[in-house]
């Protein structure tokens, strides 16, 4: 059993500060609350309060899985590979948890705030956090959970070793374009440039590995 550390209580007080921020702004809440927003940034459906604190529970809950997923990952890993780089997704499992928590805090803020375009917020984050994953995505060892998960990379390590470390790079460049991007274009053009350099970041490093196992296969 593994001992509840400096990392686990960072992130038990990073997931609980969209908690004690909700309760604090819950009684100015209006009946009617906005529970969806369109690609405009703006509420495009609403709802009870009660059913804002159910979607705000799930993202809650899926917050605290994926954290607990990468604590105990080596654990479940068949490989039993991530052992080595445990310390890789301990970080992993912190920067998911404060990418959920600011997200969280985001479409609480754009709940109260209608005149504020959610997208301003959420998309930057968003960003941010490809730049985070890009950062640490050499450091990932192969795994069934974390990662780019393809035939060639599961099945050589050599080819995950290259994947990653080309995909650190697209990711993190890619995850600073989105940042600055989002926040200076219009919500329409902005989601489009966003939607299209998430496709490259992903198709890229997909194609890759398939090319890289298959010239590597050869020799």
């Amino acid at each position: 059993m593994k001992k509840f550390n400096i990392l686990d209580a960072s992130a038990l007080v990073i997931w609980l500060l969209p908690a004690a921020y909700l309760a604090y702004i819950y009684p100015t809440l209006p009946a009617s609350v906005p529970v969806h927003f369109g690609l405009n940034g703006n509420p495009d459906r609403y709802g009870s309060k009660g059913e804002f604190i159910g979607g705000f529970s799930v993202l809650m809950g899926v917050s605290v899985f994926i954290y607990l997923l990468l604590k105990f990952l080596p654990a479940i890993d068949p490989k039993k590979m991530v052992k080595v780089g445990e310390a890789t997704f301990q970080k992993m499992a912190l920067g998911l948890v404060i990418f959920l928590s600011a997200l969280a805090i985001a479409i609480i803020f754009s709940t109260i705030h209608l005149s504020f375009k959610i997208d301003k917020l959420i998309l930057p984050i968003m960003g941010l956090l490809f730049v985070f994953l890009g950062n640490i995505m050499h450091s990932i060892k192969p795994n069934y959970f974390a990662g780019i998960r393809t035939p060639w990379t599961l099945e050589d390590n050599d080819t995950w070793r290259a994947t990653h470390r080309l995909a650190g790079k697209l990711w993190f460049i890619g995850g600073i374009l989105i940042t600055i991007v989002v926040l200076l274009l219009p919500p329409a053009a902005g989601m489009i440039v966003f939607v299209s350099l998430v496709a490259v970041m992903v198709l890229i490093p997909v194609i890759y590995s398939y090319v890289y196992y298959k010239k590597h296969q050869l020799k």
